[in-house]
C-alpha cells in the first residue's frame, strides 16, 4: 500500500511538472512568433521605403533621401522601419546576426555581392532593389546572371 501511494505521488508530481513546462514552452513559442511577426512588419516597411526611392540617382556616400549609394539605400530604408544598420556594406553584413541562404530569402533581406562590396534588398519573386553605380538610378533587377554568380551572402535585419 505504501509503495502504491509513493507511485501515485510521483505520478502526480510528474504531471504537475510537465504542465508547468508546457506553459513555459507555450509562452516561449508566443514570444518567438511575436518576434517573427514584428520582423515581417519591419521588413515590409523597409521594402516599401526602398521601392519609393526608385529613380533616385546613385551618388557615392549618399544616404538619401535625394540620392543613395548601395549601403545608404538599405540603411535609409531599414531606419524608416525602426532598425539601425551601420553605414558601410561590410559592416552591415557583420552587424546582423541572422544569416540566410539564397534559397531562404524573404522580402527585406539584405543581399551582398562581390565579396560584400555591394548590397541590395530582396523584394520577392527573384528580384532586388538596389542603387547600382555612378550614372545609374535606384532600380529593381532580376537576380540572375552576374547577381547570382557574385552573391556572397544575405542577412535578415530587424529580428
Amino acid at each position: 500500500m505504501a509503495a502504491q501511494a509513493t507511485a501515485n505521488s510521483a505520478t502526480t508530481l510528474q504531471v504537475k511538472s510537465t504542465a508547468k513546462t508546457s506553459t513555459q514552452v507555450g509562452s516561449t513559442a508566443k514570444a518567438r512568433l511575436s518576434k517573427v511577426a514584428q520582423q515581417k512588419v519591419k521588413a515590409k516597411k523597409a521594402v516599401s521605403t526602398a521601392r519609393k526611392q526608385i529613380g533616385a540617382p546613385y551618388r557615392w556616400g549618399a544616404t538619401g533621401p535625394g540620392a543613395f549609394d548601395c549601403s545608404g539605400l538599405v540603411q535609409y530604408s531599414w531606419r524608416k522601419a525602426g532598425v539601425k544598420l551601420p553605414r558601410i556594406t561590410y559592416s552591415q553584413y557583420r552587424a546582423v546576426r541572422k544569416k540566410v541562404s539564397w534559397r531562404n530569402l524573404h522580402p527585406g533581406d539584405l543581399m551582398f555581392f562581390s565579396g560584400k562590396g555591394h548590397v541590395g534588398m530582396y523584394v520577392g519573386k527573384g528580384r532586388m532593389v538596389h542603387s547600382p553605380s555612378s550614372g545609374k538610378t535606384v532600380r529593381i533587377v532580376k537576380l540572375e546572371g552576374y547577381y547570382k554568380s557574385s552573391f556572397t551572402g544575405a542577412v535578415r535585419p530587424g529580428g
